[in-house]
């Protein structure tokens, strides 16, 4: 294993750095216009146009977590 400098390593870090916020700053910019993006409601059975009449917890608890990947942590 090649050992490097400790300039070198840190000229490497930032380089990186600088690249990624290149890469976010293009991304960033060729997104599209958000004017045309869809309103997203707050969670929650007040919020909805036609509530259910049959509401509970786990209905409660599954839309707040929408569209997060993660589970209510109530298990």
């Amino acid at each position: 294993m090649r050992r490097t400098d400790p300039l070198s390593f840190c000229l490497g870090i930032a380089a990186g750095i600088g690249l990624k916020a290149a890469c976010d700053l293009f991304a960033a910019s060729s997104r599209p216009n958000p004017k045309g993006t869809h309103y997203v409601r707050a969670a929650g059975q007040s919020q909805m146009r036609a509530p259910p009449k049959d509401w509970d917890i786990v209905d409660e608890q599954s839309d707040e977590s929408f569209p997060a990947s993660d589970p209510p942590g109530n298990y």
